[in-house]
């Protein structure tokens, strides 16, 4: 009888610990959920940018450029006043008049084919580390884009964008310097994060930008030679014109 109530206490102490032990799994399983719901809802973004924790990053960019592409400055004979920028589709460079027949030139990533284009826009805004809505069309033609991105260094519009009249149209950084002197865009002007940087600091809300359309070359001299020639744009603007052999 002594052996049949031991056994007993002893199944009853097993059944309570099995059951606290499931009750605990229960409960780890509910947190996890719970945690794995919370995982969705907003969060306070962090304060960007955080120049100083990318700063190794990008400060390099640079220096991984091929010559051409590199931020210098070169010799225009151009009508635009100073403080205008002048995007070369043709030979992705971004041009910022510095007035006195000079520029500071810049190597871009422009439009892919079918998504180059040309005109003349204002820049309405300006943001640091913005944040990324792509637009329906660009989501209709890649539905797994995401329909927002927090800005940071890990965003496509990279450190600043500038952002082209009421266009969905922007100057900005990237997150893939390698992209740069490329046709890859949906018609943004992309460049590294420390060029895009640099122009953000000279351009003001209110800059003139002038886009050339691919057909139009624009080039400039980095060192001594003739002028470049003045041609007239099927839009009655005007642009200089030189045999790509005259670039750096």
């Amino acid at each position: 009888m002594t052996q049949l109530a031991s056994g007993h206490r002893r199944n009853s102490r097993r059944t309570a610990s099995l059951i606290a032990g499931v009750a605990v799994l229960l409960l780890a399983g509910a947190t996890v959920s719970h945690a794995q719901i919370l995982g969705y809802a907003p969060v306070e973004q962090q304060a960007f940018p955080p120049d100083e924790a990318t700063a190794s990053a990008v400060q390099d960019e640079d220096s991984r450029l091929p010559d051409r592409l590199r931020r210098t400055i070169v010799n225009l004979d151009t009508r635009e006043a100073p403080g205008t920028t002048i995007i070369d589709t043709s030979n992705t460079y971004l041009y910022y008049v510095l007035g006195g027949g000079r520029a500071l030139r810049y190597g871009v990533g422009v439009g892919r084919e079918g998504f180059t284009w040309a005109g003349v826009q204002t820049v309405t805004r300006k943001a640091e580390w913005p944040d990324w809505h792509p637009p329906a069309q660009m989501i209709a033609r890649q539905p797994y884009l995401p329909r927002f991105m927090a800005g940071g260094p890990g965003n496509p519009l990279g450190a600043r964008a500038m952002y082209l009249g009421s266009s969905e149209y922007r100057i900005h950084g990237t997150n893939d310097p390698t992209t740069i002197g490329k046709f890859v865009s949906s018609g943004c002007i992309r460049l590294t994060n420390e060029d895009v940087s640099d122009l953000f600091s000279r351009v003001q809300v209110g800059t003139k930008v002038v886009v050339l359309p691919k057909a139009a070359s624009l080039q400039a001299r980095t060192n001594a030679g003739r002028a470049p020639r003045v041609t007239s744009l099927p839009s009655g603007r005007q642009a200089m014109s030189l045999p790509v052999a005259a670039v750096n």
